[in-house]
This record gives C-alpha cells, sequence and structure tokens, in this order.
C-alpha cells in the first residue's frame, strides 16, 4: 500500500524525482524531498500542500554523507519512521573517453556511485532495525548495456545493477526483508540533457530524446508499482522506454 508510506526521493527537484513526488503525493504518501535548488523543493512541496498531500524537503548534495543523514532524520522527525528510499539524484555526461573530461569522470563517480552509497548508509540502520524497508534506484539502459559515449556514465550505473542485487539477497539471507528495485530507463524527457559539456555528444543526444523521448511521469508510474506490492514481494529490475525506441 501507498498511502501513508514515508518516501525520501533524491533528485527530487525535477524530472522523475518531482513526477514521483507529485504521483506518491496524491496517493497518501507522505514524501520527503532532497536536492540542491531549494526554490525548486520549496515550490514542489507547495504543489503537493495545495492538492492536500503532505511534503517536506532538505537541501541535499548527495555526495555528502551528512546531508544524506540529516535528511533521514527529517523524515523520522517529521512522518515518525521511513519505508522508502527513492535513490534518483544522478547525472549524465556523455562523451568520448579521448574528450578527456576527467573532472566530469570524476564528478559523475561522486553523485551516481558514492551518492548511492551515501543514502543507503544514512538510511540502511533503520530499515536494519524495523527488519523492513524499499530502497529503489534510477539506473538507465546504458547500465545494461555498453554505448559509446557512456564508458563512465555507463560504468556508474552498471555499479548500482550489482549493489542493489546485493542488497536484496543480503538483506533475505539475514531475514531484514529490505525489498530493492532498479529501474533503467531509457529515453526520458528530463533535464540529464542540459549538463552534457561536450558538443557533439549532446547534439546526438537532443535529436534522440527530441524523436523518442517520452514524459517523466512514466517512471513515477513505475515507481509506485514498485512500492504498491505486497511486502512479501520484490520486483527487482525494471527496463522501460518508449515503445517506440529501438534502445
Amino acid at each position: 500500500m501507498i498511502e501513508n508510506e514515508v518516501v525520501i526521493i533524491t533528485g527530487a527537484s525535477s524530472g522523475i524525482g518531482e513526477a514521483t513526488a507529485k504521483l506518491l503525493a496524491s496517493k497518501g504518501a507522505k514524501v520527503v524531498l532532497g536536492a540542491r535548488r531549494e526554490d525548486r523543493l520549496k515550490q514542489i512541496v507547495d504543489d503537493i500542500g495545495k492538492e492536500g498531500g503532505d511534503a517536506a524537503y532538505q537541501t541535499l548534495d548527495v555526495t555528502k554523507p551528512s546531508e544524506n543523514e540529516a535528511i533521514v532524520s527529517l523524515a523520522k522527525e517529521r512522518f515518525g519512521h521511513v519505508d522508502v528510499i527513492f535513490l534518483n539524484a544522478g547525472i549524465m555526461p556523455t562523451a568520448p573517453l579521448s574528450a578527456m573530461k576527467t573532472d566530469e569522470w570524476h564528478q559523475t563517480v561522486d553523485i551516481n556511485i558514492k551518492g548511492v552509497l551515501n543514502g543507503v548508509a544514512a538510511v540502511l540502520p533503520t530499515f536494519i532495525n524495523q527488519k523492513f524497508g524499499h530502497v529503489i534506484g534510477t539506473s538507465t539502459v546504458a547500465g545494461l548495456k555498453a554505448y559509446q559515449g557512456g564508458a563512465v556514465y555507463g560504468g556508474t550505473k552498471w555499479f548500482m545493477r550489482d549493489f542493489m542485487e546485493v542488497l536484496r539477497m543480503e538483506s533475505a539471507t539475514e531475514g531484514t526483508n529490505i525489498r530493492t528495485t532498479t529501474i533503467y530507463p531509457a529515453a526520458i524527457n528530463t533535464e540529464l540533457l542540459g549538463k552534457i559539456s561536450h558538443h557533439d555528444s549532446a547534439e546526438a543526444m537532443h535529436k534522440l530524446y527530441e524523436r523518442f523521448g517520452i514524459s517523466p511521469d512514466r517512471i513515477a508510474n513505475v515507481v509506485a508499482f514498485a512500492i504498491d506490492q505486497p511486502e512479501d514481494t520484490t520486483i527487482s529490475e525494471f527496463t522501460v522506454g518508449p515503445a517506440n525506441q529501438p534502445w
């Protein structure tokens, strides 16, 4: 059941995070939103409140462990507990390795890998103690298949696949009942494209998304479906994208 579930969402200021927050709140969840843009978070929380939903926010840089811990504390203080964390923050600086964008390589690892580790580390003691919880992560189809230009980005998302599966397996073995769900979106229209600094890569990706891209609401629906499963059921993976995209 989604109603009264307390859900933390990272990367919640736009795109998939925003769409998911609004959908879950409309279904009765209590959502706690984290991202770096406070003005956007405040607006989304206000929008949710006007529709009768219940939401809170905190600025969050997922690369900082203390800020991940703080948003978990906020969820507990405001709503009493935590049921789900949706690890949605990420960046997609596509470029060939020969472009030598080494600063972007490290930034991608910091956000896409360390951000996931920090979020899980912040919530895992709570989930272990209460013997339930749900960790959901946004990966990408580049986390399933290699694409030129996506060596570093795709590599960080391949990491997520292994990490989430091991978390699920260990929880099952240890009896802590933590569910995991990894989502692999294809062309979803979000702000990620705006962060691609390599000209040719950006141009190619914009053409791809202009032709095939679909709304982030489609991913929000998948998140809601995963949360709404019975507590004894885990759906570990979803691959989601436009029906007309040949991947």
